[in-house]
């Protein structure tokens, strides 16, 4: 940064107000790079003009700034509120934040007369309630079953209660891991206690509830009703089971969060540990950039948007590193907001909890590190890869393409994506080959491309992104479609094929002239194979998607009076097929464009088919 440009940024962050506020940094081309926030405006934003040192992340950050624009607001609160929802819309290269909460699972109580466990996905306005989000499903699955098993919780797929007393009880009955609700012995209040002991360990309050739990054994028991007392005292053994085979950390009694951060300027990551109940129930890790600033504000404000999606805020969080005192006070008390109580944020300074922030920062260390070696090898395989095809340019964004077809119909393409050779979903599409006759997969092949390349002159989106490499699942023929297409349309993009040997599995790589073997190259055939493998999979799971709809949608349309228009709204009844199997008349007719006429036709083609 030139010494006038500093000058002219300096001169304005000091003619900035002692408020709070929302600074914006922006690089040349007027592009958002970093979003702060300031209980002080102009003491902050001046920080980063003067000559005082910096860590070289933020040194980085500072050389690319150009402009900054801010905004004012009454509180610290209001203003940490606002850089939230400005990183979300702005995704600046050097904040860190969070993954969109969508890809986390949480586990929902449902609002059924017999509630059950279920794991989602989505948090929607219904009856149920909602525990989490978890590190991973295998999380989930593990919480619910123990709790299923505890608890002996039905986890078959029978309906209550509506199927109570059709059917025999199953196995998990006879083996005491289900209550049995099928037999019609367990009232509605029993089953309600179970699933109110479950909401209760999901919130941390297992301590809590097995005293509620021993005081109702004992007034059961005073009550001369031992069968009852009986089945308390069961479920108190079956919790203190499930305590056993947890990870111990404090007291019964105690509910925290603990963050552990490790920075060595180069790597950093986050882990987090969910203790309720003295156990640690859960744990998350997350990993930042090498470019993401990772000062005290910066992870204060990250950790209140990992809140906002959570349900359990506890009263205490344990943090690794020391924030100035106003901005814990402002995190403390914009959390105690979400959660409806006072939480505080503490650094602990000596003791057990200061071991445990050691060793949470300890986890996040090997998260980092683990990162770093992964990343190292993934490195020296698109290095070597680029030098077997002679590339002029590290391959970071490579895209592979793949053709499937079910006969002469359903004619698909699939695209896969991976970046710095990690397979990125949210880049994969699919085309649907609309010109071609037949079963011509050069011709579906060059469809798909030109398509593909017609995106390339978008402005924003993962599709206006050049890919650095292009794969094709197929030999010369398909390169040099593709390469010749490629020509035309004026784009200079390395293409290549990957050549499969009579047993389908991956045997070089290709021009339209010669192979490249890459047999004796075990790193690179190992992630070539990986791609092909996976493209296959997509493609084809796309083209069997397809068909599948398809097919629904012809079936319904072999009713007198429904189109292939009226079919698909009638598959967007929540339910699809079987939902408008079942419907009745009105329900039938609540649909856009379906008449009396139509809905009569309907159940009586279903009627005739059971």
């Amino acid at each position: 940064m030139s010494l006038d440009r500093l000058q002219q940024l300096l001169e304005k962050a000091n003619s900035l107000p002692l408020t709070p506020g929302v600074y914006i940094m922006k690089d040349a081309a007027g592009k958002v790079i970093y979003v702060g926030k300031s209980r002080k405006l102009k003491n902050r934003v001046s920080q980063y003009f003067q000559n005082s040192e910096k860590n070289a992340k933020t040194a980085r950050m500072v050389d690319r700034v150009h402009a900054f624009d801010y905004i004012l607001c009454e509180t610290e609160i209001e203003a940490l509120s606002l850089e939230n929802t400005l990183i979300k819309q702005y995704t600046p290269k050097y904040n860190i934040r969070l993954k969109d909460a969508k890809s986390y699972p949480y586990i929902k109580i449902t609002g059924e007369q017999y509630p059950r466990l279920v794991m989602t996905r989505k948090r929607e306005a219904d009856k149920g309630k909602y525990f989490g989000p978890y590190s991973g499903t295998s999380t989930v699955y593990a919480v619910i079953g123990s709790l299923q098993k505890a608890l002996q919780l039905p986890n078959c797929k029978r309906k209550f209660p509506e199927q109570i007393g059709k059917e025999r009880p199953c196995l998990y009955y006879q083996i005491k891991q289900c209550c049995g609700v099928c037999t019609g012995k367990v009232s509605p209040e029993e089953y309600a206690d179970k699933i109110h002991t479950a909401a209760e360990i999901l919130r941390g309050n297992t301590a809590s509830e097995k005293r509620r739990l021993t005081e109702q054994m004992y007034a059961l028991a005073e009550q001369e009703r031992y069968e009852a007392a009986a089945a308390c005292r069961d479920t108190i053994a079956a919790l203190d089971r499930l305590s056993q085979k947890q990870s111990v950390v404090g007291a019964p009694d105690d509910d925290y969060d603990v963050f552990g951060v490790y920075d060595d300027g180069v790597l950093s990551a986050l882990s987090v540990f969910f203790v309720r109940s003295g156990v640690c129930t859960d744990k998350q890790d997350y990993l930042f950039d090498k470019e993401n600033i990772t000062d005290t504000e910066s992870l204060v404000s990250f950790i209140c948007d990992l809140y906002r999606g959570r349900s359990d805020i506890p009263k205490l969080i344990l943090i690794s590193f020391s924030p100035d005192e106003d901005t814990r006070a402002t995190a403390a008390e914009f959390l105690g907001k979400l959660s409806g109580r006072k939480v505080e944020i503490r650094t602990p300074e000596r003791g057990t909890l200061r071991a445990l922030c050691e060793t949470v920062t300890a986890n996040a260390r090997e998260v980092a590190e683990k990162s770093a070696t992964h990343q190292s090898k993934q490195e020296g395989v698109l290095l070597r890869l680029a030098h077997l095809l002679e590339l002029e340019s590290y391959p970071a964004r490579i895209e592979a393409y793949d053709i499937s077809n079910l006969g002469k119909e359903h004619l698909t393409a699939g695209m896969i994506v991976t970046k710095d050779a990690n397979f990125a979903k949210r880049d994969y599409r699919t085309f649907k080959i609309k010109s071609v006759e037949g079963t011509d997969d050069y011709a579906s092949m060059r469809e798909a491309l030109s398509r593909r390349f017609a995106h390339l002159a978008d402005d924003q989106g993962s599709f206006s992104e050049y890919p650095d490499l292009i794969l094709l699942d197929g030999g010369k023929g398909h390169v040099g479609v593709v390469r010749e297409l490629a020509r035309e349309m004026g784009i200079d993009i390395p293409i290549f094929g990957m050549v499969k040997d009579d047993f389908h599995k991956t045997r070089a790589l290709c021009t339209d002239q010669e192979e490249i073997s890459i047999a004796k190259e075990t790193a690179v055939f190992q992630f070539v194979y990986g791609i092909q493998e996976e493209v296959h999979r997509y493609t084809v799971g796309s083209m069997k998607k397809a068909k599948g709809k398809s097919l629904v949608t012809s079936s319904l349309t072999q009713i007198q009076g429904i189109g292939p228009a009226k079919a698909a709204a009638l598959l967007k009844m929540p339910g699809g097929l079987q939902a408008v199997k079942r419907a009745d008349k009105a329900q039938l007719m609540a649909i856009k464009g379906i008449g009396e006429k139509d809905a009569d036709a309907i159940i009586a083609y279903f009627k005739e088919k059971r």
